[in-house]
């Protein structure tokens, strides 16, 4: 069973907390990566931006990979080393200022390419390509750039072999919580499709979606395909994992608010929203893990978790506990540093938890709360 570094009780609630040496474990193992394979990773901040611990993160990786111009500027302030950036269409008012801060820019298209270029070249700053290999390594359509339709990456008969004056990178993002296997199959793809043009490039950039701190992933696969990779084509490959900078490092601290019995079904009401606070529990879908507790049936008490919005479908899962759940109680939300963070929001208007660090000390670091002005200044 998991031992938490921190006091629960020291804790407002809703609150995400981070423990800073499980982070600095899983920075440890990417460097490492990056080390042997020869390879630079990229922080993807579109899956963690909690910048405060940026300063830290920039002593184990090469710098981040952003997805438009306010995440570019967050690097900028609190990273301060290698900035990228991919966005599936730039908009005219972003894109000088993009040009002046990030140092590799990604372009999804060659329309959008033919439309900068002749501002991007002025820069000059190095620039890459989106490529679609049109090869599905997953279930579930809503994370595929690869499924069909998608609007992510130049396919290969749409690929300009002969006119890439400019272009010096190319740029695939296609797994999503995926081990080596899924990353060795596609780049097969990816070779056999496009490996004519790579000759006349400098880097590929083989995206996120790569598990590599989960305790099953292959990581000398991985170091072993990238040096070969590497040797083969002479190309610099970047990785752009976000996951796995913060898997399993963070949680997110509830309280129970009421126990509510309707048709013989235990619901206890949480200050935590699914909602709100972890929304891909309802678009993924997905049941996250609670600390000390087990499936539906498996221990003594069974409850629907649920938020304390108006939505019915505020619903986060079931669960059993050993012991009756009562208000005040405390669950513990775990793997909760990852995309929660950055895709909450004040829907009922219902604050968005604190944020905390558990340093290696053991202190705990209030490092934000939130209340009414968050959600008034968002609105007009």
């Amino acid at each position: 069973m998991r031992t938490l570094n921190f006091d629960v009780d020291l804790l407002p609630t809703p609150c995400y907390i981070v423990d800073e040496g499980l982070l600095i474990k899983n920075l440890e193992i990417l460097r490492d990566v990056s080390t042997r394979a020869g390879c630079d990773i990229l922080l993807a901040q579109k899956a963690f931006s909690m910048f405060s611990l940026y300063p830290l993160i920039a002593e184990y990786l090469a710098g981040t990979a952003a997805s438009g111009l306010n995440e570019a500027k967050l690097s900028r302030d609190y990273m301060g080393k290698s900035n990228h950036v991919f966005c599936a269409a730039y908009d005219d008012k972003d894109i000088d200022e993009i040009l002046r801060i990030c140092d590799h820019v990604i372009f999804n298209s060659f329309s959008q390419w033919e439309r900068f270029k002749d501002k991007a070249l002025s820069a000059k700053k190095s620039y890459g390509i989106r490529i679609n290999p049109e090869y599905s390594t997953q279930q579930g359509a809503i994370y595929d750039p690869c499924s069909p339709g998608s609007r992510l990456g130049v396919t290969v008969r749409n690929f300009r072999f002969d006119d890439l004056g400019g272009i010096e990178g190319m740029h695939f993002h296609t797994l999503c919580e995926q081990n080596f296997d899924a990353l060795e199959a596609t780049l097969k793809v990816v070779e056999d499709k496009f490996s004519s043009c790579f000759k006349n490039l400098k880097w590929i950039n083989m995206g996120g979606g790569h598990h590599i701190t989960r305790e099953d992933y292959d990581i000398d696969g991985l170091v072993n395909r990238i040096k070969s990779f590497r040797e083969k084509y002479g190309l610099k490959v970047y990785l752009e994992p976000g996951e796995a900078i913060a898997l399993n490092a963070g949680f997110l601290v509830s309280s129970v608010l009421d126990i509510v019995n309707n048709d013989s079904l235990n619901s206890a009401i949480l200050d935590t929203s699914a909602s709100c606070h972890m929304p891909d529990v309802i678009e993924m879908p997905y049941r996250p893990r609670v600390l000390r507790s087990g499936q539906k049936g498996e221990k003594a008490h069974d409850y629907t978790l649920g938020g304390p919005t108006c939505l019915a479908g505020d619903i986060i899962g079931d669960y059993s506990f050993d012991s009756p759940l009562n208000p005040g109680d405390k669950l513990i939300f775990e793997d909760m540093a990852i995309y929660s963070m950055v895709k909450n929001n004040t829907f009922n208007g219902v604050n968005l938890p604190s944020i905390a660090i558990c340093r290696r000390s053991g202190d705990i670091e209030i490092i934000k709360k939130f209340g009414y002005e968050d959600f008034r200044d968002r609105l007009s």
